[in-house]
């Protein structure tokens, strides 16, 4: 067929397709048996994939399986599809086969065509290079899929914990610059005891950082990649020496210590290791809406609530309400995190489905996964650069909280007991006066007494 379509034929017959695509009649009888969402594979798994079909081309070349100017162009067109040079070619949606095969051989069809086209017999041609004769030798996309899944969410990963670094650091920044900066602390929303407004951010720090410990936690078992165990773990069709050889070829070139899992049928037939890491991923968002409900608050009026800190004015909050400003990024990073928290909902109900020895939902665990670390990514990242690096705090605001509060009678316990101490506290509150008015009033302390005993920085 001429003109913008060429015909290219599979086993179950021929296929019309754009005569300018690198994909090919497997991938075009799922771009259209999957016409289901807009979302399509994420670009760290057309690198993964990538990735893999380099190496085990190498592999295949260096054990006499393929011959050298076949695996040499196969070499090239991975390369290039590591590059980004075929994003655009992969039309396949991420709703689709369980095993995520449209996308194994999306990709074996892609570096086929380049392949042919750089050994000169042009796409759709099949030959001398063969998308599973050559491109896929050695591998099945029950091991492809999680492979790649594993690469690409090891190598996200340190991207993620880049951006949870640039949060905590900016957090750290401003716990510095608070450290003197006294305050209330507050337990069931109520006045509680006092404290610096740079504990309170410490404390938000070192969340981030816990959160980004959580992620490395789990990247020994993302380095275990199942290559080389076929359809199901056996290693049927491939070379014994294939996995091994392909998973050192990727760590050397990714610089990641991949290793050959301990156990290739638990490899294949599980996604643990994605529901782990989700499971961090997803405590991660939890720990970045806790965060910005506070600064919500803590900025909150901001002169008829607490407004101890004010967050950087970037946009104006109301069309009927002149002058109104909202606490925007942090209400833009609850969404992203509520967000999340349902992806690892999904990516929780996907691991449960691997009947005996297959999960049959992988292309949704590589996508949630993937996508989730880089919305997280950009949240925090924003968070830190448009919200954190601006925040000021309001001292004089802290202090007068800090005279009105009733939580001043705490260490006034240790000098007349729980119950009268307690009986102040109820008077305080009764009559809206200061605790530290009462307490000279009736005799119980004297001026420099009340200013030792209520001193909030002691």
């Amino acid at each position: 067929m001429g003109g913008n379509f060429r015909t290219e034929s599979d086993s179950m017959g021929e296929v019309t397709l754009p005569a300018s695509s690198y994909w090919g009649a497997q991938a075009q009888r799922a771009a259209e048996n999957f016409a289901i969402s807009p979302y399509r594979i994420p670009v760290a798994m057309l690198r993964a994939l990538g990735r893999i079909k380099r190496e085990a081309a190498a592999t295949n070349a260096a054990l006499g399986l393929i011959d050298a100017k076949i695996a040499d162009a196969v070499i090239g067109a991975a390369g290039e599809l590591m590059d980004g040079r075929f994003d655009d070619q992969f039309p396949v949606d991420v709703f689709q086969t369980g095993s995520g095969t449209s996308w194994n051989m999306n990709a074996n069809e892609v570096i086929a065509n380049r392949a042919n086209e750089i050994l000169g017999t042009g796409k759709g041609t099949r030959s001398p290079v063969h998308p599973n004769d050559h491109v896929n030798k050695g591998q099945s996309s029950n091991d492809v899929i999680p492979t790649a899944t594993s690469i690409a969410c090891r190598i996200e990963a340190d991207a993620f914990i880049g951006a949870l670094e640039t949060l905590r650091s900016a957090l750290d920044g401003k716990a510095r610059e608070f450290r003197d900066v006294i305050k209330l602390g507050r337990t069931h929303l109520q006045d509680a005891v006092p404290m610096t407004l740079g504990q309170e951010f410490s404390g938000y720090a070192e969340q981030v950082r816990k959160g980004a410990d959580r992620i490395r936690s789990v990247y020994p078992r993302l380095e275990e990649l199942p290559l080389g165990g076929t359809a199901i773990g056996t290693g049927l069709n491939a070379h014994p020496r294939f996995g091994e050889e392909t998973i050192s070829r990727i760590a050397a070139a990714s610089g990641i210590p991949f290793r050959p899992c301990d156990n290739r049928f638990e490899g294949i037939a599980a996604r643990d290791s994605q529901v782990e890491l989700m499971g961090a991923i997803n405590t991660v968002s939890v720990s970045l809406m806790k965060i910005a409900q506070d600064l919500r608050l803590l900025a909150s009026g901001p002169r008829a609530a607490i407004g101890e800190i004010s967050l950087p004015s970037l946009q104006p909050g109301s069309s009927i309400m002149p002058g109104k400003v909202n606490p925007v990024i942090p209400e833009m990073v609850i969404q992203v995190a509520a967000h999340v928290m349902g992806k690892h909902l999904a990516v929780t109900i996907a691991g449960q489905n691997a009947p005996f020895e297959l999960n049959i939902m992988q292309p949704l665990i590589a996508f949630e996964t993937l996508t989730s670390m880089d919305l997280v990514s950009h949240a925090a990242r924003t968070l830190a650069e448009r919200c954190i690096a601006g925040i000021e705090a309001d001292p004089e605001r802290c202090r007068s909280l800090i005279d009105w509060s009733l939580a001043l009678v705490t260490p006034l316990a240790l000098e007349i007991g729980y119950d009268e101490a307690a009986k102040i506290a109820y008077r305080a509150y009764r009559e809206k006066r200061k605790v530290r008015e009462l307490v000279i009033e009736e005799g119980i302390l004297s001026e420099a007494e009340a200013d030792r005993v209520l001193d909030p920085g002691s």
